[in-house]
């Protein structure tokens, strides 16, 4: 075994010469590589960036308990936010292209309409504290409340009516995700970033302005 890993890096070592030898004749020449599927040639490969996170770690059994509840809720519910925000800015765009208010009307009631049908089933199915996360992470995708979502799209008056049938079920419609000063809010984030790596959730970037590392250190909950 020692004679293998002996010729594996004399190998290596012989191969490294022969690249610095080879880079010092070539100096004024550049190298350039062509991405399969992408027909521009570049001197470089763009890399996404790569999001360390600290190892869980929970200080007793109710704090591990209180997380994987938390974390089966928000993988649930993301879904909807990130539908919510994705039809959100389908909408703005096609509201953009349309010249006269009436259109604009129109086209929002179709919208409102069919969304109210793609949800109003699903959501009748959710838990309360399952219900306040969603509405925690639809800010999260938007940067807007989903009370100021439905006074847009629709009216004032609903959106009181909508935000006091909620409170009826302790749902405020304009509560807002907060990782900086929310200790919970801070877990979701950690929840979100984790299944983001792992594939179980796919990512979309937050419309709000908070740095996740920075979170790290001054929420040492976990």
């Amino acid at each position: 075994m020692r004679i293998v890993f002996f010729l594996i890096a004399c190998f290596l070592f012989n191969t490294a010469n022969s690249q610095i030898d080879s880079l010092s004749q070539n100096r004024d020449t550049i190298q350039y590589m062509i991405i399969s599927g992408d027909s521009i040639a570049r001197e470089h490969i763009d890399l996404d960036e790569v999001l360390i996170l600290k190892r869980l770690h929970f200080k007793n059994s109710y704090d591990r308990r209180r997380y994987l509840i938390l974390r089966r809720k928000t993988r649930k519910v993301y879904p909807y936010a990130k539908l919510a925000a994705e039809r959100l800015l389908a909408l703005n765009k096609r509201l953009e292209s349309l010249d006269s208010k009436r259109e604009q009307r129109k086209y929002t009631k179709i919208v409102q309409k069919y969304i109210e049908g793609e949800f109003s089933e699903e959501l009748k199915k959710l838990t309360h504290t399952e219900g306040q996360i969603l509405v925690k992470l639809i800010h999260r995708q938007t940067g807007i409340t989903t009370f100021d979502l439905i006074k847009e799209l629709r009216s004032g008056w609903r959106a009181f009516w909508y935000n006091t049938t909620a409170s009826l079920f302790e749902i405020s419609l304009k509560e807002k995700f907060d990782p900086v000063n929310n200790e919970e809010d801070y877990m979701i984030e950690d929840i979100l970033q984790r299944s983001f790596q792992r594939n179980i959730l796919e990512r979309q970037k937050s419309a709000l302005d908070f740095n996740f590392i920075e979170l790290e250190d001054k929420w040492d909950v976990l």
